[in-house]
């Protein structure tokens, strides 16, 4: 696994880290697969002055998921106009993409859990890396996370 991404002594995480303030951080933990059809994992949001948690996200099998999201940024390490938005099913993650200066995708994470009282809380923050070669390890990393048994 990259170690940028995922931490050699915690397998079952994703790290995201902002490439310009090291200290903003999304993970992806605990993938539990008991459906063939979809697992379920949480994401922590760590900022200065802010930890926001969801469990039981949950990842669909299909074409619609964050995987083939992520993979599809891959691609387009030239750029894009405007906004790509990914939401889950149950509204609980939304990942919005965009293309800035440099050749960096911000990607903004915004968590808000579904099983409690509507609109009781919401956290958002911003990860940025590079273009290309990153957003693929990021993808990678991700497919392998929640959809190891499933071809990439």
């Amino acid at each position: 696994m990259n170690s940028q991404y995922a931490a050699p002594d915690e397998p079952q995480t994703v790290s995201i880290r902002c490439s310009i303030n090291r200290a903003v951080c999304v993970r992806l933990s605990d993938p539990v697969r008991d459906d063939p059809d979809c697992s379920h994992y949480t994401v922590e949001a760590d900022a200065p002055g802010l930890k926001a948690r969801v469990d039981g996200v949950t990842a669909w099998i299909w074409d619609a998921d964050l995987v083939p999201f992520l993979a599809q940024l891959a691609p387009d390490f030239r750029g894009w106009d405007g906004e790509r938005v990914w939401q889950t099913n149950d509204r609980d993650l939304t990942v919005t993409a965009a293309f800035r200066s440099g050749g960096h995708v911000a990607l903004t994470w915004t968590l808000r859990p579904w099983r409690g009282p509507t609109n009781s809380w919401e956290a958002t923050i911003t990860t940025w890396l590079e273009a290309g070669e990153q957003m693929a390890a990021l993808a990678s990393e991700v497919h392998q996370l929640l959809r190891p048994e499933h071809p990439g």
